[in-house]
């Protein structure tokens, strides 16, 4: 089971994302608590916590300083913020952190249930590349023709779940492999006919363009969601491949368009 602590100052809203979380994952997640954003520090860290649902406002230490001291000593623990304010109030700062999804304020329990379940994914992927370890680390020295196939498999799922964080590059993915980088984008070039770069970026248009079906979300919130900390160099990226800005695209209520 994954660790799922809520940090809330109200307790009304503690009880109702338990209640949500509860109900949806009974049999993955074990809950904890905490009121303010100190306590959340203290316990994410002495307890173990794999995801945090937390509040951005909260009196004292508030959610974005306490997920920072956290995500220090545990740097792989996923953060869900729910906050009453525009998604884009804190996106910088939340985006530089890696925060893998934002709730508004009053709560969907829909949205909570996808957030969730999106941060399960990321948590059990990635624990899943790094199980494999122990047979990469043969790969370099045999060609296994049973293992290449089962590893690539791994590293798409991964990359499937994960391509909205914008710290993931080909390193990071090497590095959890613990396999040389440069090795590794022969075999995923090997695999997939792509490279590593070109594959992530069609996962991230691909995405960009559900989003922006929605008319109230904003370019840089897409941007934002699809793993971008700069709209502007998404916008770039996303012409690039398209042949159309992000605008223009949304103008279309998604057309075909002439760049995938």
């Amino acid at each position: 089971m994954v660790r799922l602590l809520i940090a809330d100052d109200e307790a009304f809203e503690r009880e109702i994302l338990a209640e949500i979380v509860d109900r949806h994952f009974p049999e993955e997640v074990h809950l904890s608590m905490a009121e303010n954003g100190r306590q959340a520090v203290d316990r994410a860290i002495l307890w173990g916590a794999d995801i945090l649902l937390m509040d951005i406002e909260m009196p004292g230490l508030d959610g974005i300083a306490a997920a920072k001291q956290i995500l220090a000593q545990r740097p792989d623990c996923k953060v869900i913020f729910v906050t009453a304010y525009s998604l884009f109030t804190y996106a910088r700062e939340a985006v530089k952190l890696g925060a893998s999804d934002f709730v508004l304020k009053p709560v969907d329990p829909e949205e909570v249930a996808r957030a969730v379940r999106c941060a399960i994914d990321q948590l059990q992927t990635q624990r899943q590349l790094e199980a494999m370890v122990p047979s990469v680390s043969r790969l370099e020295t045999e060609e296994d023709g049973e293992k290449m196939p089962l590893l690539m498999a791994k590293v798409k799922t991964y990359l499937q779940h994960n391509y909205m964080l914008c710290d993931i590059s080909l390193d990071s993915v090497s590095e959890i492999l613990q396999i040389n980088s440069s090795y590794f984008s022969v075999l995923f070039k090997r695999s997939f006919g792509v490279n590593f770069l070109d594959y992530l970026t069609e996962l991230r248009m691909n995405a960009a363009k559900e989003l922006l079906r929605d008319p109230y979300r904003s370019t840089a919130e897409v941007a934002g969601m699809v793993g971008y900390e700069s709209p502007n160099y998404f916008a770039r990226a996303f012409k690039k491949k398209t042949g159309l800005t992000p605008t223009e695209y949304r103008r279309g209520s998604g057309r075909e368009d002439g760049g995938v």
